[in-house]
């Protein structure tokens, strides 16, 4: 038993397989959202030993100083874009709004529609889902999920309005 050990050991250093030194170096520690391999770093604030599985860290970019100094929420379009007059933009938004209201009402009828033919969920019985109880039951269920998604398409709408600016 010893021997094969020995023989393992062996062949392992000669293949240049690093056995216990390996798991030394790659200890790595958790501290919040940083990670760091240095121990004396990791003791000093309190991390955390990571067991299993290998860490890949990828640096982020830094934030601009004017974002990262808390300025305001202007969002600014990429330098060298060409630059837009208040009035055009205006002539947009309005543009915009009057195609987001013209989408809400054919929505909103729409949803009135599909209620109406719902029926509160008992709408009128078509053909041949007289004699099959389960045809009726799918297409009821196709009902529901149909005005589901329209009210759905319904708010988002209205979010979208409300996040133009206020018409003039």
């Amino acid at each position: 038993m010893k021997t094969s050990l020995a023989l393992l050991l062996a062949a392992a250093a000669a293949a240049g397989i690093p056995m216990q030194a390996q798991a030394q170096q790659e200890r790595v520690w958790r501290c919040g959202n940083e990670y760091t391999n240095n121990a004396t770093l990791a003791q000093q604030r309190g991390c955390k030993i990571m067991e299993g599985g290998n860490v890949t860290v990828v640096q982020g970019s830094r934030p601009v100083a004017a974002a990262a100094a808390g300025s305001t929420s202007t969002v600014r379009a990429p330098a060298g874009s060409p630059r837009v007059e208040s009035t055009d933009q205006r002539a947009r938004d309005g543009e915009a709004r009057t195609v987001l209201e013209t989408e809400l009402k054919k929505a909103e009828e729409r949803q009135a529609q599909l209620l109406k033919d719902y029926n509160n969920g008992e709408p009128e019985k078509q053909g041949s889902e007289a004699r099959n109880y389960q045809k009726y039951l799918d297409r009821v269920a196709e009902m529901k999920a149909e005005i589901a998604r329209n009210e759905s398409d319904i708010a988002g709408i209205r979010r979208e309005i409300g996040r133009l600016p206020a018409a003039r």
